[in-house]
């Protein structure tokens, strides 16, 4: 039995590597061209962030709840980007965990004599789970950019001189002041909504990390193997900080979502 499992370790694992190095290439590369197939180009984020001040500055004239048709075409596009990103971030992120429980099957097979084996296996698994952990990061971050693209792309109006001083003032003087015009009316609305969506997903996250926490903890007690024990016990506390860590990003953007003029403020006055 033992023997059997590396060995089909040896088969799989170069496959799963592939596809990851050509997940993470895809993650790079291939969001912006889908995203440009709609008949809208941005050559990089310089050019994305030029045009959605121009539009943001019309769209913030005149006074109307309805988005322009060219803040709508940069908002439709980093829909489309975000979504990309977030269903390769998912896949990615399939093949991280396959390939981790792949890597640390092997280690926990490998006899006494391949001591430098198990450190080979022990560390590939160790860091295919931190990649893991960083695709799921992406995941929830892409998700909820597609979830609310033109809060997403709020960031984009500040950070350098070419930014619209002007109108920037403006938001942040109505903000300061309480009254609300219909397009910040919109911001806020769509800031607030930025923040629920990534408070559900942190939840939801949460609570499957708890489930998988209870499930390798209860294999972990079961198993009669020392090394399978320890395995499975670090993994599950690992799963558990992860899910404490996830509840506290869910309360804050909770709160968040409760009361957006101040985060939105902060946001407008560099402090975000």
């Amino acid at each position: 039995m033992s023997s059997a499992v590396p060995a089909r370790s040896g088969r799989v694992l170069p496959v799963l590597l592939a596809v990851a190095g050509a997940l993470i290439a895809a993650f790079v590369v291939v969001p912006r061209l889908l995203a440009n197939r709609t008949g809208v180009s941005f050559a990089g984020e310089s050019d994305l962030r030029r045009a959605f001040r121009t539009a943001f500055v019309e769209y913030w004239q005149t006074g109307s709840r309805e988005i322009t048709a060219d803040l709508a075409t940069v908002v439709d596009y980093w829909f489309r980007y975000h979504l990309a990103k977030a269903v390769i971030a998912a896949m990615l992120l399939a093949v991280l965990v396959a390939l981790a429980v792949r890597l640390w099957r092997a280690f926990l097979a490998a006899g006494p004599a391949g001591r430098g084996q198990r450190v080979l296996l022990g560390v590939s698994g160790s860091g295919a789970a931190v990649l893991a952990l960083c695709s799921l990061m992406l995941v929830l971050a892409n998700v909820q950019g597609a979830v609310t693209p033109f809060a997403s792309l709020l960031p984009m109006l500040t950070g350098d001189d070419s930014a619209p001083a002007t109108v920037l003032a403006q938001v942040d003087a109505r903000l300061a002041d309480g009254t609300r015009t219909a397009p910040l009316e919109v911001m806020v609305d769509d800031f607030a909504r930025y923040h629920v969506a990534m408070a559900a997903l942190a939840a939801f996250t949460a609570v499957c990390l708890v489930g998988a926490c209870a499930f390798l903890w209860r294999a972990a007690v079961r198993s009669a193997d020392r090394r399978s024990r320890r395995v499975l016990a670090v993994f599950g506390g690992c799963s558990a900080v992860l899910a404490l860590l996830l509840v506290v990003v869910a309360v804050a953007n909770t709160t968040n979502a409760s009361d957006p003029v101040p985060g939105l403020a902060a946001l407008f006055g560099g402090g975000w």
